[in-house]
């Protein structure tokens, strides 16, 4: 079985993720009445509970962190930009005056 990531996958798990924390994120303002919670909830619960997830206890604390690869980086940066983009789309509903958001 070939493991190697080819290009194609890496843009559409990076567009996958932005879409995705879009989503939830516009929701989750649209609910709570806030801004910027999902960045706040993607960086204090999500980040963290992957990097436990992944964590090889046979390994030093920079070896774990240096296991990470560009690969696996990417699309939690598109999942932080979608979270970002979330935040800054109900702003400007609601500085265009829509009471809904």
């Amino acid at each position: 079985m070939n493991s190697d990531v080819t290009i194609l996958q890496l843009v559409i798990a990076l567009v996958l993720f932005f879409v995705m924390m879009f989503g939830i994120g516009f929701i989750l303002n649209m609910l709570l009445k806030t801004t910027f919670f999902p960045i706040y909830f993607f960086v204090i619960g999500v980040v963290p509970i992957f990097i436990w997830q992944t964590w090889d206890h046979t390994k030093t604390f920079g070896g774990n962190f240096s296991s990470f690869t560009f690969v696996d980086i990417l699309p939690a940066i598109g999942a932080l930009i979608g979270a970002y983009v979330s935040g800054a789309t109900i702003r400007a509903l609601r500085r265009g005056g829509y009471k809904m958001f």
